[in-house]
């Protein structure tokens, strides 16, 4: 009754059994789950999946997506399996030769005559060791096939093992390591209307080949029928004058989405930006690795208290001694700009709101020149010249 009435604070809310006793104790109302973590993780936990059949139908991706541990568990155990299997096999053949108690007969392998040697002969077959103490002769025929399907298998599993491994540390996600996303987005005014702003940055010089950007608005809504969508997502356009979504991330970029009509963040406004706000937006940075040839992806989100009001990027780029150069300490650096305290709507409804800012418009690229450094203003020696 009381949070009806607006005496109690929207950030605060009255559990049921503390409601009850007579000096009632406040509880923060916690902080929205994220959609996607800030490194790019889904928070997504899949739970009840009954037909787990389905992963062993797709076994190599099934090991690649292992942790390092399990996978090197099943590479080693893989091995040791085959070299077993193996061996006891040609401690089999050996005994139905009777080659572990005859002596002066010409044996199917030389000098197999118990478990333990068979099983060396095994690893010797099938990583092709050859130490020369140990060879198949020509009395067996069945010892013959028993090398050939063994070698086989062991090329099979080599490739099979060594693939996953190589698809294990060649991930596209470990390049996505070095896409960065500034800590913050921003809202203020470009071109005359609001928009959102992110900074988003590549520390390596091997390029991204068709780069895209993919902005997507995650928040609970419903439908005129009723129904209730708990993670609706709707697609962002970005500013882009080429009508796509494409970039050139040679340097940081700032990208930035006009806050139009169709925007869902159309009516969001300073006030809205806090803790307890249901909105998400999630950023999606896709595009092929120019060393390897392998697409990446790289991912995060902000919510709406990680939202600046009324602020700006600073610039991060300069021109030194005809080049460009990035500095990334400053990366997500932010200033205060001119910005009006309304929604994009009613700045739309209202445009003098606009008449009493004021403006200062700086260039985006500073200039250094290095060659000409400033005279110290003491010096050891008198000047006699």
């Amino acid at each position: 009754m009381f949070s009806r009435k607006g005496m109690i604070p929207e950030e605060y809310v009255l559990t049921p059994r503390l409601a009850e006793d007579p000096e009632p104790q406040f509880q923060v109302r916690e902080r929205r789950a994220r959609f996607v973590a800030k490194n790019g993780t889904c928070n997504v936990a899949h739970k009840n999946i009954r037909e787990q059949g389905r992963f062993l139908l797709d076994v190599f991706t099934t090991v690649v997506d292992l942790k390092w541990r399990h996978l090197l568990l099943i590479f080693t155990l893989s091995f040791l399996c085959t070299w077993l299997l193996f061996g006891l096999v040609w401690w089999l053949v050996a005994f139905a030769h009777g080659d572990l108690d005859e002596e002066d007969s010409v044996p199917c392998v030389t000098s197999v005559r118990s478990f333990t040697a068979a099983f060396l002969f095994s690893i010797e077959v099938q990583v092709t060791i050859g130490f020369g103490g140990r060879m198949i002769t020509e009395q067996c025929p069945g010892a013959i096939v028993v090398l050939i399907v063994q070698n086989i298998a062991g090329l099979v599993i080599n490739a099979v093992m060594l693939g996953c491994i190589f698809m294990k540390t060649a991930q596209a996600h470990r390049r996505a390591e070095t896409l960065i996303f500034s800590k913050h987005a921003v809202i203020a005014l470009r071109n005359g209307r609001l928009g959102f702003m992110f900074r988003v940055g590549d520390l390596r010089k091997s390029m991204i080949i068709s780069a895209t950007i993919r902005l997507q608005a995650v928040r609970k809504s419903s439908s005129p029928e009723g129904e209730v969508l708990p993670l609706n997502q709707i697609d962002i356009q970005v500013e882009n004058p080429v009508g796509t979504n494409g970039i050139f991330l040679v340097s940081p970029l700032v990208i930035c989405h006009p806050i139009t009509r169709d925007s869902p963040l159309y009516d969001v406004s300073p006030a809205s930006l806090t803790h307890h706000e249901d909105l998400e937006i999630i950023v999606i940075l896709e595009g092929v690795v120019e060393t390897t040839g392998i697409t990446t992806q790289a991912r995060t989100s902000y919510l709406a208290d990680e939202i600046l009001w009324g602020r700006r990027f600073v610039p991060i780029v300069a021109e030194e001694d005809g080049r460009y150069s990035v500095d990334y300490s400053k990366f997500g650096n932010t200033v205060k700009v001119p910005t009006p305290n309304c929604t994009a709507r009613e700045l739309e409804e209202n445009r003098s709101a606009l008449d009493h800012l004021s403006f200062s418009p700086r260039s985006t690229v500073r200039k250094r020149n290095m060659s000409q450094k400033a005279k110290p203003k003491f010096t050891l020696f008198n000047d006699t010249s």
